[in-house]
Protein backbone atom coordinates (compact mmCIF):
# COMPACT_ATOMS: atom_id res chain seq x y z
CA UNK A 1 0.00 0.00 0.00
CA UNK A 2 1.03 3.46 -1.06
CA UNK A 3 2.07 5.87 2.01
CA UNK A 4 1.86 9.18 0.82
CA UNK A 5 2.89 12.03 3.33
CA UNK A 6 0.69 14.48 4.87
CA UNK A 7 1.73 17.09 2.40
CA UNK A 8 0.66 15.33 -0.70
CA UNK A 9 -2.26 14.02 0.91
CA UNK A 10 -3.97 17.55 2.09
CA UNK A 11 -2.78 19.93 -0.98
CA UNK A 12 -5.15 21.32 -2.80
CA UNK A 13 -4.48 21.84 -6.46
CA UNK A 14 -5.64 24.83 -8.71
CA UNK A 15 -9.20 24.24 -9.93
CA UNK A 16 -8.92 25.52 -13.16
CA UNK A 17 -6.91 22.77 -14.51
CA UNK A 18 -9.54 20.52 -13.01
CA UNK A 19 -12.51 22.19 -14.60
CA UNK A 20 -10.52 22.83 -17.62
CA UNK A 21 -9.71 18.62 -18.06
CA UNK A 22 -13.42 17.94 -17.47
CA UNK A 23 -14.62 20.58 -19.98
CA UNK A 24 -11.87 19.03 -22.90
CA UNK A 25 -13.78 15.57 -21.34
CA UNK A 26 -16.82 17.03 -22.22
CA UNK A 27 -16.05 18.28 -25.45
CA UNK A 28 -14.46 14.92 -26.10
CA UNK A 29 -17.70 13.53 -25.80
CA UNK A 30 -18.80 15.92 -28.88
CA UNK A 31 -20.62 18.03 -26.64
CA UNK A 32 -20.20 22.14 -27.12
CA UNK A 33 -18.45 23.88 -24.33
CA UNK A 34 -17.18 27.40 -24.56
CA UNK A 35 -14.45 27.44 -22.11
CA UNK A 36 -14.29 30.63 -20.21
CA UNK A 37 -12.97 28.81 -17.49
CA UNK A 38 -9.03 29.09 -17.37
CA UNK A 39 -6.42 31.98 -17.70
CA UNK A 40 -5.07 31.42 -21.01
CA UNK A 41 -4.37 33.44 -24.03
CA UNK A 42 -6.74 32.47 -27.21
CA UNK A 43 -3.93 34.44 -29.48
CA UNK A 44 -0.85 32.82 -30.97
CA UNK A 45 2.74 33.73 -28.80
CA UNK A 46 4.42 36.82 -30.29
CA UNK A 47 6.05 36.54 -33.62
CA UNK A 48 9.38 37.29 -32.20
CA UNK A 49 9.11 34.93 -29.94
CA UNK A 50 8.09 32.75 -31.63
CA UNK A 51 11.21 32.89 -34.44
CA UNK A 52 13.94 33.05 -32.09
CA UNK A 53 12.70 30.53 -30.00
CA UNK A 54 12.40 28.27 -33.10
CA UNK A 55 15.97 29.74 -34.56
CA UNK A 56 17.30 28.93 -30.79
CA UNK A 57 16.41 25.52 -31.51
CA UNK A 58 18.03 25.21 -34.89
CA UNK A 59 20.99 26.41 -33.51
CA UNK A 60 21.20 23.89 -30.68
CA UNK A 61 20.80 26.11 -27.71
CA UNK A 62 18.97 23.09 -25.72
CA UNK A 63 21.86 22.50 -22.78
CA UNK A 64 21.99 23.71 -19.41
CA UNK A 65 22.22 27.11 -18.68
CA UNK A 66 23.01 29.04 -15.59
CA UNK A 67 20.33 28.82 -12.60
CA UNK A 68 19.74 32.50 -12.20
CA UNK A 69 18.77 32.88 -16.24
CA UNK A 70 20.73 33.26 -19.06
CA UNK A 71 22.59 37.20 -18.37
CA UNK A 72 21.00 38.41 -21.28
CA UNK A 73 17.61 37.78 -20.52
CA UNK A 74 18.12 39.22 -16.85
CA UNK A 75 19.68 42.32 -18.25
CA UNK A 76 17.12 42.97 -20.76
CA UNK A 77 14.53 42.04 -18.28
CA UNK A 78 16.14 44.61 -16.04
CA UNK A 79 15.90 47.09 -18.92
CA UNK A 80 12.51 46.23 -19.35
CA UNK A 81 10.92 47.34 -15.85
CA UNK A 82 13.02 49.97 -15.25
CA UNK A 83 11.31 51.26 -18.76
CA UNK A 84 7.93 50.21 -18.26
CA UNK A 85 7.58 50.90 -14.49
CA UNK A 86 10.34 52.90 -12.51
CA UNK A 87 11.97 50.22 -11.11
CA UNK A 88 15.39 51.30 -10.83
CA UNK A 89 17.50 47.62 -11.30
CA UNK A 90 19.93 45.74 -12.82
CA UNK A 91 20.39 42.62 -13.82
CA UNK A 92 21.58 41.30 -10.24
CA UNK A 93 17.95 42.06 -9.04
CA UNK A 94 16.71 39.58 -11.93
CA UNK A 95 16.21 35.92 -11.62
CA UNK A 96 14.50 34.02 -14.10
CA UNK A 97 12.12 30.94 -13.30
CA UNK A 98 9.35 28.86 -15.43
CA UNK A 99 6.38 31.73 -14.95
CA UNK A 100 5.56 33.57 -11.96
CA UNK A 101 3.73 30.49 -10.29
CA UNK A 102 7.14 29.03 -8.85
CA UNK A 103 8.06 32.00 -7.26
CA UNK A 104 5.39 31.58 -4.72
CA UNK A 105 7.09 28.86 -3.87
CA UNK A 106 10.81 30.11 -4.18
CA UNK A 107 9.99 32.95 -1.63
CA UNK A 108 8.42 30.97 0.78
CA UNK A 109 11.53 29.01 0.85
CA UNK A 110 13.60 31.61 0.50
CA UNK A 111 12.21 34.10 3.16
CA UNK A 112 9.38 32.01 5.58
CA UNK A 113 9.99 30.06 8.16
CA UNK A 114 7.55 27.48 9.81
CA UNK A 115 4.37 28.56 11.61
CA UNK A 116 5.38 32.33 10.58
CA UNK A 117 2.31 34.49 9.55
CA UNK A 118 1.76 35.56 6.03
CA UNK A 119 -1.32 38.10 5.25
CA UNK A 120 -3.53 37.23 2.09
CA UNK A 121 -5.71 38.87 0.62
CA UNK A 122 -9.32 36.87 -0.04
CA UNK A 123 -10.47 35.76 -2.95
CA UNK A 124 -6.71 34.93 -3.79
CA UNK A 125 -4.84 32.95 -6.24
CA UNK A 126 -5.67 28.98 -5.55
CA UNK A 127 -1.58 27.99 -5.41
CA UNK A 128 -0.80 30.50 -2.20
CA UNK A 129 -1.78 28.46 0.38
CA UNK A 130 -0.44 25.05 -0.64
CA UNK A 131 2.67 27.17 -1.43
CA UNK A 132 2.95 28.16 2.29
CA UNK A 133 2.04 25.13 3.44
CA UNK A 134 5.02 23.38 1.77
CA UNK A 135 7.04 25.65 4.37
CA UNK A 136 4.91 25.14 7.22
CA UNK A 137 3.80 28.66 7.03
CA UNK A 138 0.27 29.83 8.55
CA UNK A 139 -2.18 31.78 6.01
CA UNK A 140 -4.13 34.65 7.37
CA UNK A 141 -6.94 35.29 4.51
CA UNK A 142 -8.63 39.02 5.35
CA UNK A 143 -11.51 39.39 2.51
CA UNK A 144 -10.92 42.00 0.09
CA UNK A 145 -14.37 44.29 -0.86
CA UNK A 146 -16.79 45.06 -3.79
CA UNK A 147 -17.50 48.79 -2.50
CA UNK A 148 -13.58 49.58 -2.25
CA UNK A 149 -12.79 48.15 -5.88
CA UNK A 150 -11.29 45.27 -3.90
CA UNK A 151 -8.23 46.78 -3.39
CA UNK A 152 -5.34 46.02 -0.57
CA UNK A 153 -6.09 48.07 2.48
CA UNK A 154 -3.04 49.39 4.88
CA UNK A 155 -5.32 48.81 7.75
CA UNK A 156 -5.57 45.47 6.95
CA UNK A 157 -1.86 44.92 6.96
CA UNK A 158 -1.43 47.06 9.81
CA UNK A 159 -3.76 44.50 12.20
CA UNK A 160 -2.29 41.71 10.81
CA UNK A 161 1.39 43.42 12.20
CA UNK A 162 0.01 44.03 15.23
CA UNK A 163 -2.04 41.36 16.16
CA UNK A 164 -0.08 37.80 14.46
CA UNK A 165 1.95 36.58 16.72
CA UNK A 166 4.74 35.97 14.28
CA UNK A 167 3.99 38.09 11.35
CA UNK A 168 6.69 37.68 8.47
CA UNK A 169 5.13 38.75 5.34
CA UNK A 170 2.06 39.55 2.50
CA UNK A 171 1.13 38.54 -0.65
CA UNK A 172 -0.05 40.76 -2.84
CA UNK A 173 -1.71 40.55 -6.78
CA UNK A 174 -2.25 43.47 -8.68
CA UNK A 175 -4.34 43.83 -10.91
CA UNK A 176 -5.70 41.07 -8.89
CA UNK A 177 -7.12 37.23 -9.75
CA UNK A 178 -10.11 36.87 -9.39
CA UNK A 179 -11.37 40.42 -8.76
CA UNK A 180 -9.77 42.50 -11.49
CA UNK A 181 -9.06 44.99 -8.71
CA UNK A 182 -6.38 47.20 -9.40
CA UNK A 183 -4.33 48.59 -6.47
CA UNK A 184 -3.42 52.23 -6.72
CA UNK A 185 0.18 54.16 -6.27
CA UNK A 186 -1.49 55.83 -2.77
CA UNK A 187 -2.55 52.22 -1.61
CA UNK A 188 1.02 50.88 -2.49
CA UNK A 189 2.43 53.60 -0.60
CA UNK A 190 0.43 53.12 2.64
CA UNK A 191 1.05 49.39 2.80
CA UNK A 192 4.74 49.91 2.26
CA UNK A 193 4.76 52.85 5.36
CA UNK A 194 3.62 50.46 7.61
CA UNK A 195 6.06 47.63 6.00
CA UNK A 196 9.07 49.88 6.03
CA UNK A 197 10.11 50.12 9.56
CA UNK A 198 9.65 45.94 9.94
CA UNK A 199 10.96 42.99 8.75
CA UNK A 200 8.03 42.28 6.88
CA UNK A 201 8.66 40.95 3.65
CA UNK A 202 6.03 41.32 -0.03
CA UNK A 203 5.45 39.14 -2.47
CA UNK A 204 4.20 40.84 -4.99
CA UNK A 205 2.25 39.14 -7.75
CA UNK A 206 2.18 41.21 -11.13
CA UNK A 207 1.46 38.77 -13.99
CA UNK A 208 -1.58 41.36 -15.55
CA UNK A 209 0.79 43.97 -15.38
CA UNK A 210 -0.30 45.14 -18.67
CA UNK A 211 -3.93 44.43 -18.20
CA UNK A 212 -4.71 47.57 -16.62
CA UNK A 213 -8.41 49.41 -17.95
CA UNK A 214 -8.24 52.09 -15.24
CA UNK A 215 -5.43 54.09 -14.09
CA UNK A 216 -1.93 52.38 -14.61
CA UNK A 217 0.05 49.11 -13.56
CA UNK A 218 2.01 50.25 -10.14
CA UNK A 219 4.60 47.51 -8.16
CA UNK A 220 5.36 48.02 -4.41
CA UNK A 221 8.66 48.28 -5.79
CA UNK A 222 8.91 51.78 -6.49
CA UNK A 223 7.97 52.61 -3.16
CA UNK A 224 11.24 54.30 -1.03
CA UNK A 225 13.26 51.51 0.58
CA UNK A 226 10.96 48.46 -0.46
CA UNK A 227 13.39 46.76 -2.45
CA UNK A 228 14.72 45.28 0.72
CA UNK A 229 11.62 44.51 1.75
CA UNK A 230 9.94 42.50 -1.40
CA UNK A 231 10.24 40.34 -4.40
CA UNK A 232 8.13 41.17 -7.32
CA UNK A 233 7.17 38.03 -10.11
CA UNK A 234 6.06 38.63 -13.36
CA UNK A 235 5.05 35.98 -16.63
CA UNK A 236 5.36 36.37 -20.40
CA UNK A 237 1.76 34.23 -20.07
CA UNK A 238 -0.50 36.42 -20.32
CA UNK A 239 1.28 39.58 -22.24
CA UNK A 240 2.76 37.74 -24.74
CA UNK A 241 0.97 34.63 -24.65
CA UNK A 242 3.28 32.03 -23.56
CA UNK A 243 1.92 30.32 -21.08
CA UNK A 244 2.68 26.71 -22.57
CA UNK A 245 6.72 27.91 -22.95
CA UNK A 246 6.62 28.36 -18.59
CA UNK A 247 9.00 31.52 -18.24
CA UNK A 248 9.34 34.09 -16.40
CA UNK A 249 11.25 36.40 -14.16
CA UNK A 250 11.20 37.88 -10.57
CA UNK A 251 12.80 41.24 -9.29
CA UNK A 252 14.27 41.36 -6.13
CA UNK A 253 17.57 42.45 -3.74
CA UNK A 254 20.60 40.32 -4.86
CA UNK A 255 20.57 38.58 -1.90
CA UNK A 256 17.15 37.49 -2.40
CA UNK A 257 18.28 36.48 -6.09
CA UNK A 258 21.05 34.60 -5.11
CA UNK A 259 19.28 32.70 -2.59
CA UNK A 260 16.17 31.86 -4.83
CA UNK A 261 19.25 30.70 -7.57
CA UNK A 262 19.92 28.28 -4.96
CA UNK A 263 16.37 27.04 -4.94
CA UNK A 264 16.20 26.68 -8.67
CA UNK A 265 19.47 24.75 -9.08
CA UNK A 266 18.57 22.16 -6.71
CA UNK A 267 15.15 22.04 -8.33
CA UNK A 268 14.97 22.54 -11.65
CA UNK A 269 18.31 23.60 -12.64
CA UNK A 270 17.79 26.12 -14.49
CA UNK A 271 14.98 27.28 -17.31
CA UNK A 272 15.34 26.25 -20.81
CA UNK A 273 18.50 28.44 -22.77
CA UNK A 274 16.04 28.47 -26.08
CA UNK A 275 13.05 29.63 -24.10
CA UNK A 276 14.61 32.14 -22.37
CA UNK A 277 15.80 33.34 -25.76
CA UNK A 278 12.52 33.46 -26.94
CA UNK A 279 11.22 35.81 -24.16
CA UNK A 280 14.59 38.11 -24.31
CA UNK A 281 13.17 38.94 -28.17
CA UNK A 282 9.46 39.28 -26.74
CA UNK A 283 10.85 41.74 -24.09
CA UNK A 284 12.78 43.61 -27.07
CA UNK A 285 10.66 43.25 -30.01
CA UNK A 286 7.22 42.38 -29.38
CA UNK A 287 5.69 45.46 -27.61
CA UNK A 288 3.20 46.59 -30.42
CA UNK A 289 1.97 42.83 -30.65
CA UNK A 290 1.55 43.04 -26.80
CA UNK A 291 -0.44 46.03 -26.62
CA UNK A 292 -2.67 45.16 -29.83
CA UNK A 293 -2.93 41.74 -27.90
CA UNK A 294 -4.19 44.16 -24.88
CA UNK A 295 -6.33 46.59 -26.31
CA UNK A 296 -8.03 43.00 -27.83
CA UNK A 297 -8.21 42.01 -24.25
CA UNK A 298 -9.84 44.97 -23.07
CA UNK A 299 -12.26 45.11 -25.07
CA UNK A 300 -13.34 41.49 -24.73
CA UNK A 301 -13.57 42.48 -20.68
CA UNK A 302 -15.67 44.99 -21.52
CA UNK A 303 -18.38 43.17 -23.50
CA UNK A 304 -18.31 40.09 -21.16
CA UNK A 305 -18.90 42.54 -18.15
CA UNK A 306 -21.48 44.29 -20.33
CA UNK A 307 -23.40 40.72 -20.70
CA UNK A 308 -23.29 39.43 -17.50
CA UNK A 309 -24.46 42.56 -16.15
CA UNK A 310 -27.46 42.35 -18.04
CA UNK A 311 -28.81 39.05 -17.18
CA UNK A 312 -31.10 38.91 -13.87
CA UNK A 313 -30.05 38.31 -10.07
CA UNK A 314 -26.30 39.05 -11.80
CA UNK A 315 -24.36 42.03 -10.64
CA UNK A 316 -20.83 43.16 -11.96
CA UNK A 317 -18.22 45.16 -10.89
CA UNK A 318 -15.99 46.41 -13.72
CA UNK A 319 -12.92 45.13 -13.27
CA UNK A 320 -9.65 47.51 -13.67
CA UNK A 321 -7.75 44.76 -14.81
CA UNK A 322 -7.17 41.48 -16.26
CA UNK A 323 -9.04 39.60 -18.10
CA UNK A 324 -11.50 37.82 -15.84
CA UNK A 325 -15.02 39.40 -14.93
CA UNK A 326 -15.96 38.36 -11.14
CA UNK A 327 -19.78 38.81 -11.01
CA UNK A 328 -21.89 38.48 -7.97
CA UNK A 329 -24.34 35.59 -8.57
CA UNK A 330 -25.67 35.63 -4.94
CA UNK A 331 -29.31 36.27 -5.75
CA UNK A 332 -28.83 33.14 -8.68
CA UNK A 333 -27.42 30.58 -6.18
CA UNK A 334 -30.04 31.58 -3.42
CA UNK A 335 -33.05 30.96 -5.95
CA UNK A 336 -31.50 27.62 -7.11
CA UNK A 337 -30.10 26.87 -3.77
CA UNK A 338 -27.00 25.82 -5.07
CA UNK A 339 -23.32 26.83 -3.89
CA UNK A 340 -21.44 29.14 -6.56
CA UNK A 341 -19.25 25.89 -7.39
CA UNK A 342 -21.97 24.00 -7.87
CA UNK A 343 -23.50 26.48 -9.97
CA UNK A 344 -20.26 26.64 -12.52
CA UNK A 345 -20.46 22.47 -12.82
CA UNK A 346 -23.87 22.99 -13.40
CA UNK A 347 -23.80 25.51 -16.36
CA UNK A 348 -20.97 23.14 -17.80
CA UNK A 349 -21.83 19.95 -17.19
CA UNK A 350 -26.29 20.00 -16.75
CA UNK A 351 -27.89 22.85 -17.90
CA UNK A 352 -28.14 21.68 -21.71
CA UNK A 353 -26.85 18.33 -23.04
CA UNK A 354 -25.55 19.64 -26.35
CA UNK A 355 -23.92 23.17 -24.95
CA UNK A 356 -22.33 24.07 -21.36
CA UNK A 357 -20.20 26.84 -20.17
CA UNK A 358 -17.03 26.41 -18.22
CA UNK A 359 -16.44 28.87 -15.62
CA UNK A 360 -14.81 28.56 -11.74
CA UNK A 361 -16.65 29.45 -8.58
CA UNK A 362 -15.94 31.56 -6.55
CA UNK A 363 -14.74 29.13 -3.81
CA UNK A 364 -11.79 27.87 -6.46
CA UNK A 365 -10.28 31.58 -4.25
CA UNK A 366 -11.18 30.79 -1.13
CA UNK A 367 -14.08 30.95 1.12
CA UNK A 368 -14.11 35.09 -0.02
CA UNK A 369 -15.04 33.59 -3.14
CA UNK A 370 -17.98 32.51 -1.91
CA UNK A 371 -21.04 33.18 -4.00
CA UNK A 372 -19.05 34.62 -7.04
CA UNK A 373 -18.16 33.21 -10.48
CA UNK A 374 -14.99 34.02 -12.15
CA UNK A 375 -15.07 33.94 -16.23
CA UNK A 376 -11.95 34.52 -18.08
CA UNK A 377 -12.12 36.00 -21.55
CA UNK A 378 -9.96 33.18 -23.34
CA UNK A 379 -12.80 32.61 -26.17
CA UNK A 380 -13.03 34.49 -29.34
CA UNK A 381 -15.87 37.55 -29.12
CA UNK A 382 -18.38 34.92 -31.14
CA UNK A 383 -18.08 32.61 -28.61
CA UNK A 384 -18.14 34.86 -25.73
CA UNK A 385 -21.58 36.39 -27.17
CA UNK A 386 -22.75 32.22 -27.41
CA UNK A 387 -21.99 31.57 -24.00
CA UNK A 388 -24.04 35.36 -22.73
CA UNK A 389 -27.01 34.08 -24.53
CA UNK A 390 -26.95 30.68 -23.16
CA UNK A 391 -26.75 31.91 -19.10
CA UNK A 392 -30.47 33.58 -18.83
CA UNK A 393 -31.95 30.17 -20.41
CA UNK A 394 -29.59 27.77 -17.90
CA UNK A 395 -30.40 29.85 -14.72
CA UNK A 396 -33.75 29.53 -15.72
CA UNK A 397 -34.14 26.07 -16.32
CA UNK A 398 -35.36 24.87 -12.80
CA UNK A 399 -36.15 21.56 -13.15
CA UNK A 400 -32.66 20.52 -14.53
CA UNK A 401 -30.93 22.92 -12.03
CA UNK A 402 -32.94 20.74 -9.05
CA UNK A 403 -32.45 17.07 -10.59
CA UNK A 404 -28.54 18.29 -10.79
CA UNK A 405 -28.53 18.63 -6.54
CA UNK A 406 -30.06 15.38 -6.92
CA UNK A 407 -27.26 14.16 -8.35
CA UNK A 408 -24.88 15.87 -6.73
CA UNK A 409 -26.29 17.14 -2.95
CA UNK A 410 -22.99 18.24 -2.08
CA UNK A 411 -23.41 21.43 -3.87
CA UNK A 412 -26.96 22.26 -2.16
CA UNK A 413 -26.63 26.15 -0.48
CA UNK A 414 -27.02 25.10 3.45
CA UNK A 415 -28.21 28.63 4.06
CA UNK A 416 -28.89 31.66 1.85
CA UNK A 417 -26.60 34.09 0.97
CA UNK A 418 -26.78 37.32 2.52
CA UNK A 419 -28.35 39.99 -0.47
CA UNK A 420 -28.32 43.58 -0.24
Amino acid sequence: MVRLSSLARNLTAETAFTVLALARALKAQGKDVVELEIGDSPYPSTPHAKAAGIRAIEEDRTGYGPSLGLGELRAVAARFVADEFGLGVTAANVVVASGAKPFEQYFAEALIEPDDGVLIFGPHFPTYIPNLQRRGARAVVVPLRAEQGFRPQARDVAAFLATDPKPRAVFLNSPHNPTGGVATRDDLAAIADIIRPTDLMVFSDEPYCHMVWEGRHESILTQAGMLDHAVAAYTFSKSYSMSGWRIGFAVAHPEVVEAIGKLINTSASCSPPFVQIAAQAALEHDAPTRDEYMGRFRRKVARLAAGLARIDGIRVLPPAGTFYVFPDVRQVCNRLRMTSHGLALYLLEDADDAFGVACLGGESFGEAGRGFLRFSCAETDERIDQALAFLPEALNRLGRARRFLERYPQFALDEPFPVV
